[in-house]
């Protein structure tokens, strides 16, 4: 029984204050009032018992068991499905380089999403640097603390940098969603649109403008998946190496693509004729230039919150319109992919995200469309209950065929 100064249960938290701000009675402002996130307890304290075993003196043997065998963490502490979501503020949604503070409700709702959608547990750090090595070498020090490593929101070319040298350095996966999550759902849209539309990746003809973070990795993971014509441009035109201004990260993605093809010129130059445009750089391709890709056209517009083509413009010209958006069909959300691709590599204590698990969890995505397949319905969505525990399952052995899994 407990003494008079003695309680049985925790104390509530109080319930937020009305808001008193100028934006008070505004839904998103009033959601948002206190943040998003807050730390519960897995264990019960009801007494003095319970207390000690949780804290001294009863936590010193679990301290001393991990110290002498540091692989027991994975076993008694909340490591192994922990992810730290980590930003520097440079490239926050469409709204660009706004510092780490105004990032932090972009991170809190990402951690939110990995627990909602993939059962994973997600703390928001928000670096007030924006040096490469800094942001590396803090990270690099935090990673004993989590199971893996989300980068969101860092401008490129410095997030390439930051997530290979990070890759090199830690054994647990780090990703790059703002590349890789973007990547696999529009490989799985792609995937659903090519086999809608009766076409085959050798045989078709793709053009990407942007050559940001999400424009590489789509690039690269439609290479890995058998699209052989491909052009990806940026403000100045098709990345080709006959051009003296690409950066590194721009020169290798040129060797593997226009190179190849002998493609060259302007968006509008290769547009001609082709077969899927997809969209990761902002700003508005006329409709003139639409117009003149190929019949049954494909078309990805995935900026935010204005697509590169308008679904109005689209639907005219092409028989599959994508966006980012959620008031559109055929929302092209990371949502769809990094819950389950973190899900699946902490069930497997995999060491890396490999290009395999990242091609498994599209080919996983694209497969719960079906025999629904249609033009309004090339990907599930977000709250389609099937997406986590396919994509989770898929990446899992994914893992273990890549040799990257530890159980």
């Amino acid at each position: 029984m407990a003494t008079p100064h003695e309680t049985t249960e925790a104390p509530q938290a109080p319930e937020a204050a009305a808001p008193d701000h100028p934006l008070a009675g505004d839904p998103v402002f009033d959601l948002h009032v206190g943040g998003k996130l807050e730390t519960v307890s897995t264990v019960s304290l009801a007494g003095a018992d319970e207390l000690s075993m949780a804290y001294t003196p009863g936590v010193a043997r679990v301290c001393t068991a991990i110290a002498e065998d540091p692989s027991m963490t994975q076993h008694y502490t909340w490591v192994p499905n922990t992810v730290a979501v980590v930003t520097d503020g440079t490239a926050v949604l469409g709204l660009g380089d706004i510092g780490p503070a105004a990032a932090m409700p972009v991170m809190e709702g990402k951690a939110v999403l990995f627990k909602q959608f993939g059962g994973v547990d997600a703390v928001p750090i928000c670096l007030d640097t924006t040096d490469t090595d800094e942001i590396i070498e803090t990270v690099a020090r935090l990673a004993p603390s989590f199971g893996g490593i989300n980068l969101e929101d860092i401008s490129a070319p410095r997030c390439f940098e930051i997530e290979d040298r990070l890759k090199e350095r830690l054994d647990i996966p780090v990703f790059h969603d703002d590349q890789h999550g973007t990547a696999v759902v529009a490989l799985a849209a792609l995937k659903n649109a090519l086999r809608l539309t009766g076409r085959t990746p050798a045989e078709t003809r793709v053009v990407i403008s942007g050559a940001g973070a999400a424009g590489v990795a789509v690039a690269r993971i439609l290479l890995e998946a058998g699209i052989t014509d491909l052009a990806v441009t940026d403000r100045k035109g098709v990345l080709s190496s006959e051009r003296g201004d690409l950066t590194p990260v721009k020169r290798v993605v040129a060797e593997l693509t226009a190179d190849t093809t002998g493609r060259s010129g302007t968006l509008a130059d290769v547009l001609v004729g082709a077969d899927v445009y997809i969209g990761v750089s902002g700003g508005t391709v006329p409709e003139e230039h639409v117009a003149r890709m190929a019949d049954d056209a494909i078309i990805f517009g995935l900026a935010n919150p204005i697509p590169e083509v308008l679904p109005e413009v689209a639907h005219r010209h092409a028989r599959v319109v994508a966006t980012g958006r959620s008031d559109f069909p055929n929302q092209i959300n990371n949502v769809l992919a990094f819950p389950g691709i973190f899900r699946g590599a902490f069930d497997v204590r995999a060491t890396a995200i490999t290009e395999g698990m990242k091609l498994a969890a599209a080919d996983a995505l694209a497969g719960l469309v079906g025999d629904q397949l249609a033009e309004d319905y090339v990907i599930p969505s977000p709250f389609d209950e099937r997406v986590g525990p396919a994509v989770s399952a898929a990446v899992a052995e994914a893992a273990r065929r890549d040799g990257v899994a530890r159980r």
